[in-house]
């Protein structure tokens, strides 16, 4: 009995050593596994698809004027758009992309993503482009780039508002009143 438990702990040990071992000499973590998958789906996206706020504000005010028939759309959640979005946007959640070739069906359909920041936004729009989508395009920075930049948002409860500082850390303590 005690041969069979010591065989047992080494064979574990082995496993986990060799399990070890190949996450330092592979670089295998999931987080590194995360990244090279996203520089995957970044590199799907052509070079000329990768946009700057500035080229969606141009882009925005175009479709505003009438004079673009382009499609604006803000991935994040529900939530977030609720907060804050640029004026005439669509909103889809970022998980569900395969809903768009229902939605869209022309695949050189003028598409602009954005997220938040980048992350959401590059695995959409990767996924667009392998779906076959010509000219999705994924502006870089999102929303947060867009709010830097002094760029107008709109909510239903504000209307149209700029934000003066963006902090993704912002802590609020709230104090409860009694409804009278």
């Amino acid at each position: 009995m005690k041969y069979v438990k010591k065989n047992q702990f080494l064979v574990w040990f082995l496993v986990l050593s060799l399990m070890s071992f190949a996450t330092i000499v592979y670089g295998n973590t999931l987080e590194e596994q995360e990244k090279k998958v996203l520089n995957e789906f970044k590199g799907v996206i052509p070079p000329e698809n990768i946009k700057t706020v500035d080229d969606l504000y141009k882009t925005w005010q175009e479709v505003q004027e009438g004079k673009s028939k382009a499609i604006i759309m803000d991935i994040r959640t529900e939530s977030e758009f609720d907060s804050g979005h640029i004026f005439g946007s669509n909103n889809i959640d970022s998980g569900h992309a395969y809903l768009i070739p229902k939605k869209i069906t022309d695949s050189n359909t003028e598409i602009w993503v954005l997220c938040r920041t980048e992350n959401r936004g590059t695995y959409f729009t990767g996924l667009l482009h392998k779906y076959g989508y010509k000219n999705a395009n994924f502006v870089n920075k999102g929303i947060v780039g867009w709010i830097e930049k002094g760029f107008p948002l709109v909510n239903k409860y504000m209307g149209e508002f700029k934000v003066t500082k963006y902090n993704k850390e912002l802590k609020e303590e709230y104090t409860m009143r009694e409804n009278k």
